[in-house]
Parts: C-alpha cells; sequence; structure tokens
C-alpha cells in the first residue's frame, strides 16, 4: 500500500508522514523531492525551471520509484507531496491507480490564514516561495482527484495520524511518548525538510 500525504506546502504534511512511519512498523517514507532536487542540480541552467515538478523525468521518476518500490517492498510507504495539478497527479497518483495499485491519498486542509501561520511558524514569511504557491494549491486541490481532504484546521499532528490511518484500514503502535519527546521528534522532523544545499 502507497500512503499519499497531499496538501498545500505548510500543510502538515512531513509531520504527519513521519509521525504515522514512527507508529507503523516496517513502513517507508519515500520523498519525492530529493529527486525533483537532484534534477535541478543536474540541469543546465538554460534548461531550468523553478519549480521541479514541471520536468516530465521527474514525474517519471516518481511513479517508476513507487511502482518499483510497491512490488519489491512489502511494508507500507508513505509519500508526503505536494500536487496541486490535475494533469501531474494524472502522471503519478492517476497511473499508479491505473495500475491497480493500492493508493490511498489524502489532502490535508486548512485554511490561508492557518497555513500561512504554520509557514511562518517554521521560517518562511508570506513572500516565501511556499507562500506564493499557496492560492495556486488551495485553488488546484478543491479538484476532486485529490480527494480525500482532511480538515486539519483545529486539529493536532497525531489527530491527523490517526484520521489518515483509520481512513487506510492501519494499526497504528500506541504512542508512549511524553509531550517532550513529541516535541523533540517533531523538531527533528522539521529540521530534516530544511534544505541547506538544494
Amino acid at each position: 500500500m502507497i500512503v499519499w500525504i497531499n496538501g498545500p506546502f505548510g500543510s502538515g504534511k512531513s509531520q504527519t508522514a513521519y509521525e504515522l512511519h514512527r507508529r507503523l512498523p516496517g513502513s517507508r517514507i519515500y520523498d519525492p523531492e530529493f529527486a525533483g532536487y537532484w534534477i535541478r542540480k543536474q540541469m543546465p541552467k538554460e534548461a531550468s525551471r523553478s519549480d521541479f515538478q514541471d520536468y516530465p523525468v521527474w514525474r517519471e521518476i516518481t511513479y517508476g520509484m513507487l511502482a518499483h518500490m510497491e512490488r519489491e517492498y512489502p511494508g507500507v510507504l508513505i509519500v508526503p507531496m505536494t500536487i496541486a495539478r490535475r494533469d501531474y497527479w494524472e502522471e503519478t497518483v492517476g497511473r499508479l491507480l491505473r495500475e491497480g495499485i493500492d493508493v490511498r491519498h489524502y489532502t490535508l486542509c486548512a485554511s490561508r490564514e492557518t497555513i500561512l501561520r504554520r509557514l511562518k511558524s517554521r521560517g518562511e514569511g508570506e513572500t516565501s516561495w511556499a507562500a506564493r504557491q499557496l492560492d495556486r494549491c488551495l485553488e488546484g486541490q478543491r479538484d476532486e482527484r485529490f480527494r480525500q481532504h482532511l480538515d486539519t484546521e483545529c486539529w493536532t499532528i497525531w489527530q491527523t495520524v490517526e484520521a489518515v490511518a483509520d481512513g487506510a484500514g492501519l494499526t497504528l503502535l500506541e504512542d508512549r511518548r511524553g509531550p517532550l519527546r513529541r516535541k523533540l521528534d517533531q523538531a527533528v522532523t522539521q529540521l530534516k525538510q530544511l534544505r541547506f544545499f538544494s
């Protein structure tokens, strides 16, 4: 099974994915951003694009890696990745589904104000690249293809994880961490998302 966690930048995809991974034995996170950054570094400046999703090869690699991993790996694959264009969704998630691969797709939703506040909490202001993508993501992800929508406006990350697991029929380990350990794990996940050299 592939659990694809979608949503605008700042919606909590990575935190949700890593919390799900911590409580789901045998699961693995596949982050398509790493392929995107690799492509960007290899591409001649004259052929570069501001969003690596605009490279057809990124969409091909994302589909190909997930199809291969799903065949070869028995555990649940967790994919935290924003996709807001219908055609790009069809070339990745849609293609996997058409091939009979079990993909559970969830889009994390919240108000524009809440997402901007979340971005600010991680050091990204209203002029950051992620914030500038917000309106197109909110608009694009209203499309039926991007369901199931999970309204995380008033949820904690742990409530979001429980909702994803319930929807996918996954049994999670009991979370026995204290509040301090939870906060530490969240901070570690946030640090992992910083792309100093990308």
